[in-house]
C-alpha cells in the first residue's frame, strides 16, 4: 500500500501539472493524459485514506489527505468551467461518469477480495479443526490402547490366563 504522504504529494503534483498544461493548450483534448494522471492520483489518495483510517495511523495525515481530496473537488469544478468554456461539457460528464463507474468497480473488487480472504480464513480454520480432531482422537485411541495393553500385561501372569 502506498504511503499516505506519497499519495498526498502525488495528487498535488497531478493538480499542478493539469493547471500548468491547461494554460498552455488550445484544445481540451490535449488534457487527456494529464487528467488521467490526476484521476489516478486521486484514486490512490482515496485508497491511502481508507488504509490510513483502517490501520489507525496518524489521523493528522488522514485529515490532510481528506482536505487535499476536498481541494481536488474544487479543482474539478475549475476543470468543469474550462470544459464548459470550450463547449465540451459532455466530454467532462463522460469522464466523471467513467471515473465513478471505475470507483464502483474498484469497490466491488475490494469487496470480492475481502470475501475471498474471509472464505480462505474459514477454510483454513476448518482444516485446523479437522487436524486437531484427528490428533485428539488418535491420542485418545492411543492412550486407550496403551491402558488395555498394560492391563493385559499385568493381568496375564496373575489372572490365570495361560498361553
Amino acid at each position: 500500500m502506498i504511503d499516505p504522504l506519497t499519495a498526498l504529494a502525488g495528487i498535488q503534483a497531478a493538480v499542478a501539472l493539469v493547471k500548468k498544461v491547461s494554460k498552455t493548450v488550445d484544445d481540451v483534448s490535449s488534457l487527456g493524459p494529464v487528467l488521467g494522471k490526476y484521476f489516478e492520483a486521486k484514486a490512490v489518495a482515496k485508497q491511502a485514506v481508507v488504509h490510513a483510517k483502517k490501520s489507525k495511523s496518524s489521523m493528522a495525515v488522514a485529515t490532510e489527505i481528506e482536505l487535499q481530496l476536498d481541494s481536488a473537488k474544487q479543482f474539478e469544478s475549475e476543470m468543469l468551467l474550462i470544459f464548459m468554456a470550450v463547449g465540451k461539457i459532455d466530454v467532462f460528464n463522460k469522464i466523471k461518469s467513467r471515473a465513478a463507474a471505475m470507483d464502483v468497480e474498484a469497490a466491488h473488487e475490494a469487496r470480492r477480495e475481502k470475501e475471498a480472504a474471509a472464505r480462505h480464513k474459514k477454510e483454513m480454520d476448518e482444516v485446523i479443526n479437522i487436524v486437531l480432531f484427528i490428533l485428539v482422537i488418535g491420542s485418545v485411541l492411543g492412550a486407550t490402547g496403551w491402558f488395555v495393553y498394560e492391563a493385559i500385561a499385568q493381568c496375564s501372569p496373575n489372572c490365570g490366563f495361560q498361553k
